[in-house]
């Protein structure tokens, strides 16, 4: 049996200075519910690592962003630190990469850990509460123009991503579609390295981390499958710029 669910999902306000225009209702196969829409759901990436030191107060703080509706929170582990000690089981070099192509975009002179990336655009040490709850409001204001609607659904052992059709004129951007799948929460007794001897909260772990497309606001529909066969407890699928690295639209579904 499929699980469905749909997500109305605001874009940014570059998108609607390009003229898109969405409509939604059953005749494309939408639920019109425009008088109630989605609320945006802010992307917070947390560049982080096992093996790290100063760690664990950021993988605390994403844990309780992890709690919030409007908030997708993603641990993504780089595989940077293990070599001082503790293999970090979660880290991947494809983590690495992309916070390698952030500090590419936001011109930053190193990658560090703890690092929060917020909607692809605003990032700070990932121990700064204040700071980060304060670039999620700012993402929340930024995502208040006309609706994105992203489609998803569990079927025959994969997800299915739908995207709504849009008239879509050229855009000096690309937009990539990324498939994530993630675990809700790891307990690790850590043996080695600087935090040897701790027993480390890990929540919304990445496990898998795909880009699937690049999408041009035509019809899309596609199934992906996870690289870990179905391990994972969510799957999300989010909408990025690639040249400005702003996320324009996200969506979950629990598997």
């Amino acid at each position: 049996m499929t699980d469905h669910i749909l997500f109305r999902l605001r874009a940014l306000p570059f998108l609607l200075s390009l003229g898109l225009l969405v409509i939604a209702g059953p005749e494309n196969g939408f639920a019109d519910d425009i008088g109630n829409p989605a609320k945006p759901l802010v992307v917070v990436e947390l560049f982080t690592s096992q093996g790290c030191l100063s760690c664990p107060p950021a993988d605390d703080f994403l844990k309780d962003l992890s709690a919030r509706d409007d908030v997708l929170a993603l641990s993504m582990h780089v595989d940077y630190w293990d070599y001082i000690g503790w293999k970090d089981p979660f880290a991947k070099p494809r983590f690495t990469n992309r916070q390698r192509q952030y500090a590419s975009l936001m011109t930053l002179r190193y990658v560090y850990t703890p690092q929060m990336v917020i909607n692809g655009v605003y990032q700070t040490v990932g121990s700064r509460r204040d700071e980060v709850l304060g670039f999620i409001e700012k993402a929340k204001t930024e995502m208040k123009s006309v609706p994105v609607a992203i489609d998803l659904a569990r079927e025959n052992g994969a997800l299915r991503v739908r995207l709504q059709k849009l008239d879509m004129p050229d855009t000096p951007d690309t937009i990539d579609v990324y498939a994530v799948f993630y675990d809700k929460l790891h307990s690790t007794a850590v043996g080695r390295g600087e935090n040897s001897g701790r027993k480390i909260i890990n929540a919304n772990v990445v496990r898998d981390l795909q880009r699937i497309a690049e999408w041009d606001g035509q019809d899309f529909n596609v199934s992906v499958r996870s690289d870990r066969d179905n391990k994972s407890d969510v799957a999300a699928v989010f909408l990025q710029a690639r040249k400005s690295g702003r996320i324009i639209a996200a969506a979950r579904l629990e598997l």
